[in-house]
This record gives structure tokens, sequence and C-alpha cells, in this order.
């Protein structure tokens, strides 16, 4: 029984972390959708605004680009690696993938 036990346990960690990732990724597109729109840097604010508040092990995998600068709306994407067990191992097979979206401020039309 005690296998048994592990096994589903180890199964219920990995779905843990594969739900906390999905939260990361929404949080680091918000994140940087909001600096890309009101920030002079644009593309460099944008990106250190999502990878600022990620964890060590997700900041590893993580890649995350900004567009649409000077069109009135600014876009985030955000793909993050799914770590296997414990932060910081393998990852897991299936990347996690967030978009945000944002008016860009101080645009007149």
């Amino acid at each position: 029984m005690a296998p048994v036990i592990l096994v589903t346990l180890v199964l219920l960690w990995q779905c843990v972390l594969l739900g906390y990732t999905y939260t990361l990724a929404g949080n680091a597109a918000d994140e940087a959708v909001r600096a890309g729109a009101i920030a002079e840097g644009g593309q460099g604010a944008c990106e250190q605004a999502g990878r600022e508040d990620l964890p060590g092990a997700w900041q590893d995998g993580a890649t995350i680009s900004c567009g649409g600068r000077g069109s009135g709306y600014v876009t985030a994407r955000v793909e993050l690696k799914v770590p296997v067990l414990l932060p910081g191992l393998i990852g897991f097979p299936v990347p996690v993938k967030a978009h945000a979206g944002a008016v860009e401020e101080g645009k007149a039309d």
C-alpha cells in the first residue's frame, strides 16, 4: 500500500507545480504588459517586470516577449517550463503559456 500512496503524493505534487506555474505565467504576463504600457524603456522594461516576481527555478526557462509598442495596444507573451517534482530539476515536457494586453498609456487617438 505504501508505494501506491507515495506515487499518489508525487502525482499530486506535480499537479501543484503545474497549477503554480500557470499562476506565475499569468502574473508575469500581466506585470510585463503593465510595465510595457507605461514605461519609456519599452521592451527592456516589459521583460524586466515580467521576470521580477518569478522564483529562480522558473526564471531559467522563462521566455518573455512584448510587442505592439507604438500601436496603441501593448501585448506580452510568457512561456514557462514546469519543474518536475522539485523546482530546478529537468522540466515538464509541455511549457505553460500566458498572454496579456493593455492599452498604451499616453497614446492619443
